[in-house]
């Protein structure tokens, strides 16, 4: 008996026994209200005493007591766990980057002794709690991007120590309220990337004496800037780009003494830039681009250790001054598109490390300073279109860091430096359109990452050397109207990048080389007016995407090859050579006969290309005969034609089709009618069904496949779109996708032939792609066939495609509905963008974003911003290419159950950040390529960048997928003379 009270007081006594204190309880609740798949709150039990060594978890090194719970990043879901305030001394939370969702309730202010409130990159919805200066210890405040809407509250004009407040990246939609000035404890005021309603940069704010960071980028402010912010002694960042602000930069701008940056681009600023910069010592960059400022660049702005000056898209003239040739730290000059004259100062780029220079679209004249290299880091030169004169300086022949030279339309002359044609890193080199002379050096060998070579319109002599087919990344030559002579090199045929090959006027001669099959990417072909000869090689037929071929005005002689039917041209010209023969059947018709003229041996049924003359007299007789034979035949099959067709016409009227009600409209020389599209259109030939109606493969008489596209809709007499209920495009959605594709020349463009319309459904009919949509093939059973060298050659396929509407349309064209399943193949697996109804031409002269009246994109794909500001730009494709990117190197859809409430991308951050990056690629891509598929996916994540102004642009984007494979075939050549598996012969660029 004694035993047994000595246990019960053993096993009872306080003392001894272990139990969670209260905070541990409270924390304990936070978990069950949270969902956490990651397994991040495991070690929160209740067998301890305290919580001090739980996960996110900080005590006091006194007390013991809970001062710190940073569960940043842990893949969190549910609504905010209220019961965290309870903590007494808990004085920093962060639930940063998880999926935290509702509302965020106004208890939140019983968080008491908070001073540090991170909750930002959540899904919180609703208003901003008005309770939260309630909080009399809050000093840090971070609610960036989720997804808060309506106003500012009132209250947050009552912040007592609030040093930091970050709404950037909501849905807020009110203005920009004025009392957020008496926050006079205020350092950093980010309010960025909201869609705000049109309001004036509030005066109020000028109070703010200890703010040092003012973001106010893209908040839909109007109206000037006003002169009190010139009160913000301590400012370092002063940003407010990508507004609609006018009239002049205010003078007060030069009295913040300690900014750092200033960044006042995409305006519609005017007047001169003021004087008085000399007193901003502190200042390093200074961006006031995409305005329409006047006047001259201050001489004091110029005398500042800038770093970089922005000023491009001005009207500003002048000349530029010399003292900014003494700044020690300046990097980045981009002046172009202004009207700035004169010359560039002299010493430019010696006392600095200039990485970017561009001052194209001025009247700079004079000669290029011989310095701007003298650093060794100057990696991008363009001078497009100005007035330079002289010769290139010895000293950039140097310049192995040169990435990018752009010096076209000029007034220079004279011999390239040897060592200027092979700088290693140079992927483009522009000199078109000056006076250079001398011959294409040997030197060019070493050009090892050359992409595009535009040598043009100059006075270049002398053969192209065999080195020239050492440059395995290039992709574009154009030498056209210069002075080359000679054969063109048989190494040529080794570029199987080459899409472009123009060397029209100039001396060139003898028989083009053989191999030129090796070209299986070349997109334009352009000989003209040489004086080449021999026959025209029957390989030029199994080029799978030559659709431009200009061999007129040279010394061809023999047959046409019938092998040229099977190419699917736009431009095709064999106009005065010495052909003879006979037509090939696909071309021997009207439409082609201006292709053919000048050739007197050829023969065929155009007018002026048979022959004449005393050989005509002698065929005469001939021709009578034959033309009785003929025209018995021809009686003969017209009435079994009419038959045919009285009796196809017959069951075609069962069906509802009435072909002469039908219109064509063709955007290139077609060998078909509709009447054969017509005939097509059965229920056996269907390919596709979606959204906007059937797709069907039409065989046609000349062998030739092409996809049709039927469409129905129409708007009711209440201007509504019955139809767009049941699925199918409506009127403008035809429209659009005519208008743009109609006029399209690009071979990663689908092509669009013809259209046909009705009263009541209207055919798009296309080129046909055999292997459908990079969407079906990618998620399907045949996944399979798309290794890691093919899905790189569609990524930058697609890539080039939207870069070539962005940057070569005038309008440029943004896409709006960019995703896999609009991404085709063709047999070679090269892609071509496609589906183009919801497609919209930037307007030029209008700034900023337009603003549309719905939603257009897919689940998965649509940016964040573009979903609630409806406002289209550039950036809106680039995101939804960045998904694509990341659909090719994971192999998942953009939005699949198994993410929960997040999509591909929020997916592939989170799991990137927690298990790394082995994690989300595609187990059924060769391991052996990771390297590669790693840099890919980074271009990915950096295109689908939840801020706008931080995706680069599409042209960037396509520089940025070349160097992947250029950078890892130099990787290889240099281990072991490519076997590494880093090196590919069928690379795409």
């Amino acid at each position: 008996m004694l035993l047994l009270y000595f246990s019960l007081f053993f096993l009872l006594s306080p003392s001894l026994i272990l139990s969670l204190n209260q905070e541990g309880l409270y924390l304990q609740r936070v978990k069950l209200s949270l969902d956490d798949p990651s397994q991040v709150l495991t070690n929160w039990n209740d067998r301890d005493e305290t919580p001090c060594k739980w996960n996110g978890i900080t005590c006091d090194s006194v007390t013991h007591s809970v001062n710190s719970v940073d569960l940043s990043s842990a893949n969190l879901a549910g609504p905010f766990p209220t019961p965290i305030c309870h903590l007494p001394n808990l004085s920093f939370l962060s639930l940063y980057n998880n999926s935290i969702n509702s509302s965020l309730p106004v208890e939140i202010s019983t968080c008491q002794n908070l001073q540090h409130l991170n909750l930002a990159d959540n899904l919180f919805v609703g208003s901003l709690p008005y309770t939260i200066p309630e909080i009399p210890t809050l000093r840090h405040l971070d609610l960036a991007g989720n997804n808060f809407s309506g106003d500012i509250p009132d209250s947050f004009g009552k912040f007592r120590q609030l040093e930091v407040l970050s709404l950037v990246g909501n849905l807020l939609d009110g203005t920009i309220p004025g009392f957020l000035g008496n926050i006079s404890s205020l350092k950093q005021l980010n309010i960025s990337y909201n869609p705000f309603s049109p309001s004036q940069l509030a005066p109020e704010l000028g109070n703010l004496t200890s703010l040092e960071i003012i973001w106010l980028t893209q908040c839909n402010l109007v109206g000037q800037i006003p002169e009190s912010l010139g009160r913000l002694k301590n400012l370092k960042d002063f940003d407010l780009a990508l507004n609609n602000l006018n009239g002049p930069i205010p003078k007060s701008i030069t009295e913040l003494t300690n900014v750092v940056q200033i960044e006042l681009y995409n305006n519609s600023l005017t007047g001169e830039i003021p004087v008085g910069f000399s007193k901003l010592k502190s200042l390093r960059r200074f961006d006031a681009s995409t305005n329409d400022l006047e006047g001259t660049i201050p001489n004091d702005l110029c005398e500042l250790p800038l770093e970089s000056l922005n000023l491009y898209e001005n009207r500003l003239e002048g000349t530029l001054p010399e003292s900014l040739a003494q700044s020690p730290n300046l990097n980045e000059l981009r002046l172009f598109n202004n009207r700035l004259t004169g010359k560039l100062p002299k010493d430019l780029g010696k006392n600095s490390p200039l990485l970017y220079i561009d001052v194209s679209g001025n009247q700079f004249s004079g000669e290029i300073p011989a310095n701007l290299c003298e650093k060794g880091v100057l990696e991008e030169m363009l001078l497009i279109n100005n007035k330079f004169s002289g010769k290139i300086p010895e000293n950039l022949g140097k310049c192995r860091s040169l990435t990018r030279v752009r010096m076209r339309d000029n007034f220079l002359f004279g011999e390239i430096p040897a060592g200027f044609w092979g700088l290693p890193n140079v992927y483009l080199l522009d000199l078109m359109g000056n006076s250079f002379s001398g011959s294409v050096q040997k030197t060019i060998s070493g050009a090892s990452s050359l992409s595009v070579l535009l040598i043009s319109r100059n006075q270049f002599t002398g053969i192209l050397p065999d080195e020239i087919g050492l440059l395995n990344n290039l992709v574009e030559f154009s030498g056209n109207d210069n002075l080359l002579s000679g054969y063109l090199p048989a190494t040529l045929v080794n570029l199987t990048h080459l899409g472009k090959l123009d060397l029209h006027d100039n001396q060139l001669s003898g028989e083009l080389p053989s191999g030129i099959h090796l070209w299986r990417n070349l997109n334009e072909l352009n000989l003209a007016n040489n004086g080449f000869s021999g026959n025209i090689p029957t390989e030029l037929g199994s080029l799978p995407v030559l659709n431009y071929l200009d061999l007129s005005g040279n010394l061809f002689s023999g047959k046409i090859p019938l092998e040229i039917q099977n190419l699917k041209l736009n431009e095709f010209n064999l106009s005065n050579n010495h052909l003879s023969g006979d037509i090939p059947p696909l071309f021997a018709k009207e439409m082609y006969r201006t292709s053919f003229l000048g050739n007197p041996g050829l023969c065929g049924d155009l007018p002026g290309l048979c022959p004449t003359g005393v050989e005509a007299k002698n065929r005469g007789f001939a021709w009578v005969l034959r033309s009785m034979f003929i025209l018995a035949v021809v009686i003969f099959v017209v009435g079994v034609v009419w038959f045919y067709l009285k009796y196809k016409n017959f069951k075609k009227e069962k069906k509802g089709i009435d072909k002469s009600k039908w219109t064509l409209t063709s955007f290139h020389k077609l060998g078909f009618s509709e009447y054969e599209i017509l005939d097509c259109l059965d229920e056996d030939n269907v390919i596709g069904s979606g959204a906007s109606g059937k797709v069907y493969k039409a065989v046609l008489s000349n062998g030739e496949i092409v996809a049709v596209k039927k469409l129905w809709g129409g708007l009711n007499r209440e201007g509504v779109t019955e139809d767009v209920e049941k699925g199918w495009i409506p009127d403008d959605g035809f429209e659009a996708e005519v208008e743009t594709l109609g006029k399209i020349r690009h071979k990663n463009i689908v092509r669009l032939w013809c259209c046909c319309t009705a009263k009541d459904s209207k055919l798009l009919v296309y080129e046909y792609m055999p292997n459908g949509s990079l969407g079906d093939l990618l998620h399907s059973n045949k996944a399979g066939l798309l290794d890691w060298p093919t899905r790189y050659k569609i990524a930058v396929d697609a890539a080039e495609g939207l870069s070539y509407l962005h940057h070569d349309c005038v309008p440029p064209i943004i896409h709006r509905d960019v995703k896999s399943n609009n991404i085709l193949l063709d047999g070679e697996f090269s892609a071509r963008v496609s589906d183009f109804g919801v497609a919209k031409a930037v307007d030029a002269i209008g700034k900023g974003p337009k603003s549309m009246s719905v939603i257009a994109g897919s689940c998965g794909y649509i940016a964040p911003e573009y979903a609630y500001t409806l406002r289209v730009n550039e950036k809106s494709d680039i995101y939804s290419f960045g998904v694509v990117i990341l659909e090719l190197v994971t192999g998942r859809l953009p939005v699949d159950p198994e993410f929960g409430e997040k999509d591909l991308v929020k997916w592939v951050y989170s799991t990137v950040d927690q298990k790394g990056v082995e994690h989300v690629i595609d187990p059924n891509l060769d391991s052996c390529f990771n390297n590669e598929i790693c840099r890919v996916l980074n271009i990915g994540i950096l295109c689908t960048s939840a801020l706008p102004i931080n995706r680069p642009s599409m042209r960037r984007v396509v520089t940025m997928l070349q160097e992947v494979r250029t950078e890892n075939k130099l990787k290889a050549q240099k281990k072991d003379g490519k076997t590494s598996p880093y090196y590919y012969e069928d690379a795409s660029v």
